[in-house]
């Protein structure tokens, strides 16, 4: 992905005006700064990660300071790249209710969602001020330093997208507009205050008021997706209960802090880096070679591209961003539309998340004790079981492809593009074996790909120049810092609805359940079909999965089983819309209107649902390979 220069009309997840003609670029002064601090942070942990593999196991002496350090420039990359994020239009929001409404409102109703993020980040001030005082009494036990170096990065973030933000909204919007969504969000702040003794007695019906109604409220208007969870869970906590505001900073921290996550950036930076030096170009140059002279040809090409590269980077993100750009070009000549295209990227990329390094599947490992490795096996098996699903309806979608002056290659060109595609090829086995086997963790596997492929890349492939280095670097933080700080706000609000009780109760309910094991896995994929969509993968997980797997135990299902039936439900939310937010990706990915995309992807959709439906069906399709 790449900073938006297309006017809004083509790129309708931006943060301007419906009739603005470029982005803006108000606080570039800011950003420049910022953005060479973010790219000498992901090269610091590259460079930390690949050290402390080496000290390892190539010296036997490994380095204690390692983690700590590389925490601390994690949560100084995700603040940052929020604010590059914000800077660069690449926060994902709904615009389908704000492109529905009549011109003269739509000015208002952006306003007002500016307003939204605004108030979420001001009431963050202080508690995140707070947060520095409280951490400077804790000391960090390898490197001996106040914790609060650490989080000063929410601080900073929070100024820093504010600054973004103000001058952005006064660029953009009318004066008269931006007054108005002050008038009216003082207003409802004031409303909600004064009815706090009413909002104490209605008990877990908050949730549905402020989790619920606020979330909703805030999506329809344009609001991105953190701050839409953000302003919900922030005035969940304020005028439902007793608890203080400053929980949020708490909770989003531990959201944007485990080391898991810092896999997450090294993988989107495989990606671009794949993407750079052709590496993604030449595996699905040589499946084209395969199979692209026949009808729905590049269709399989790219749900097999998808599910060979899903085993390189380990994140959608990269992966959609790897194959779209090499093969829409030659779908469009086809006949293909645009909308089918998204639609058949985003659900291959729900397919191929269970194909190991799964970022997904390693954290659902962590949280329910579940065997990793046993997840990868299990998790590839899966993934055919969708594909053959996907692969039958793409089949029939180009029932109609057009085919003239498209031939079989020859053998020599399959050849070929193999020996050139056979060093990028061996990097998902690498990966997989590695972290299988029990040679290092998925976060240090993933600078070692990095650390290969730029290697392989600059020996086979023509490598990257400096320039291109430094924007991959900036990308990845901004990318990185949208994710995360989505990421962070939906903790703070599963943590919010964990408080109130919820998630207890109906843990419970099910467990009660008639019908047994059917009826329980088919009222899990029902909730994690919603969560995906609402509160996004790993954050359903964290929320879920520690209440849902003990009962699955209890009524005897397998843990890897019930494991893969949960993280496809997952993925397959992820893409729903209009909520889902992969599918929101996908769309800014490939240059499509999400309102455009929206009608094509529900037959894809049912597919991978027919394929998650044999998964929970037969157990031995998980079970078989451990």
């Amino acid at each position: 992905m790449t900073a938006s220069s297309t006017s809004t009309a083509d790129n309708p997840d931006a943060f301007s005006l419906p009739n603005e003609l470029e982005p803006p670029r108000a606080g570039a002064w800011l950003l420049r700064p910022i953005e060479w601090v973010s790219a000498a942070l992901m090269l610091a942990i590259v460079g930390m990660l690949l050290a402390g593999v080496a000290s390892r196991y190539l010296l036997g002496a490994p380095l204690t300071w390692v983690d700590e350090a590389v925490s601390i420039a994690f949560l100084w990359l995700a603040m940052l790249g929020s604010a590059i994020a914000i800077h660069r239009n690449e926060h994902l929001r709904l615009t389908v209710f704000l492109q529905m409404l009549p011109e003269r409102l739509q000015g208002p109703v952006q306003a007002f969602g500016l307003g939204v993020v605004a108030l979420f980040l001001l009431a963050l001030v202080r508690p995140a001020l707070e947060y520095i005082e409280s951490e400077s009494y804790v000391t960090t036990p390898a490197l001996e330093i106040a914790n609060s170096w650490r989080v000063a990065a929410i601080a900073f973030g929070v100024f820093a997208m504010l600054a973004v933000l103000a001058g952005h909204a006064w660029r953009t919007c009318r004066k008269s507009h931006l007054a108005g969504a002050v008038v009216v969000l003082a207003a409802l702040a004031a409303g909600c205050w004064a009815l706090k003794p009413v909002f104490a007695d209605l008990g877990t019906l908050n949730i549905v008021v402020f989790l619920i109604g606020f979330v909703a409220v805030g999506l329809a208007a344009g609001v991105p997706i953190a701050f839409c969870f953000g302003i919900g869970t922030l005035a969940f906590i304020a005028f439902s209960t007793q608890v203080p505001v400053g929980v949020v900073v708490g909770r989003m921290d531990e959201g944007m802090s485990s080391l898991v996550l810092v896999s997450v950036p090294i993988f989107v930076l495989l990606g671009c880096v794949l993407d750079a030096t052709g590496m993604g170009k030449a595996i699905i140059d040589f499946l084209a070679s395969l199979v692209g002279h026949v009808k729905g040809g590049m269709s399989y090409v790219l749900l097999g591209s998808l599910f060979i590269v899903s085993g390189i980077s380990g994140s959608k993100v990269s992966d959609m961003a790897t194959v779209a750009p090499a093969l829409f070009p030659e779908m469009k000549r086809r006949g293909q539309k645009p909308r089918e295209m998204i639609a058949l990227l985003s659900t291959g990329a729900a397919m191929a998340d269970t194909v190991p390094p799964s970022i997904v599947l390693i954290v659902l490992g962590s949280v329910a004790g579940v065997s990793i490795a046993g997840l990868f096996q299990a998790g590839v098996t899966v993934a055919l079981v969708l594909l053959l699903a996907l692969a039958v309806l793409a089949r029939w979608q180009a029932r109609h492809e057009q085919m003239g002056g498209v031939q079989r290659a020859p053998l020599a060109v399959v050849g070929r593009t193999l020996l050139v595609a056979g060093p990028a090829l061996v990097l998902p086995f690498l990966i997989r074996g590695a972290v299988g086997g029990g040679v290092a963790t998925a976060t240090e596997v993933s600078t070692i790909a990095v650390l290969y492929a730029m290697l392989i890349g600059a020996v086979m492939y023509g490598g990257i120049g400096l320039r291109k280095i430094y924007d991959m670097l900036v990308e990845t933080a901004a990318l990185s810092g949208a994710i995360l700080m989505i990421l962070g706000t939906a903790l703070a609000m599963a943590w919010a609805i964990t408080q109130s009780g919820v998630a207890q109760e109906l843990a419970a309910f099910m467990k009660g359940l008639p019908g047994g094991v059917p009826t329980f896995l088919a009222v899990t994929i029902a909730i994690f079909l919603v969560l995906g969509c609402i509160l996004e993968g790993l954050p359903a997980l964290l929320l879920m999965a520690p209440l849902m797997f003990p009962i699955a135990k209890s009524l005897g299902i397998n843990d890897v089983h019930y494991a893969m039936v949960v993280v496809v439900a997952m993925n397959i939310g992820l893409m729903m819309p209009p909520v889902g937010v992969g599918f929101y990706i996908a769309c800014r990915i490939g240059n499509v209107s999400p309102d455009e995309a929206m009608g094509a992807i529900w037959p894809y959709l049912v597919a991978l649902l027919v394929g998650l439906v044999v998964v929970a069906a037969v157990p031995a399709i998980s079970t078989a390979v451990l």
